[in-house]
C-alpha cells in the first residue's frame, strides 16, 4: 500500500499572478506543438515499429524531447 501526501517537492511562493506567463508555459508543455506533444508522438509511434533498432531510436528521441519540458518546471 501507499500513503498520499499532497505537498510539493520544493516550496513555491507566488507573489504576483502572471496569466500571460502561465499561458506560455502551458502552451510549451502541453500544447499540440509543445514538448510533451512531440515526446508523446515519438513514444507512441514506437509500438508500431517492426524493428528493435527503430523502437530504441524512438524511445531515445521521445525521452530527449521530455527534457526541455522538465527543465521549464524548475
Amino acid at each position: 500500500m501507499w500513503t498520499y501526501e499532497k505537498m510539493l517537492q520544493f516550496p513555491v511562493n507566488i507573489k504576483k499572478a502572471d496569466p500571460e506567463m502561465a499561458r506560455l508555459i502551458l502552451t510549451a508543455l502541453g500544447g499540440p506543438d509543445g514538448e510533451m506533444g512531440a515526446s508523446n508522438r515519438y513514444l507512441h509511434q514506437r509500438y508500431a515499429m517492426p524493428y528493435p533498432q527503430i523502437v530504441a531510436l524512438l524511445t531515445d528521441i521521445g525521452s530527449e524531447e521530455m527534457l526541455p519540458a522538465c527543465y521549464m518546471l524548475f
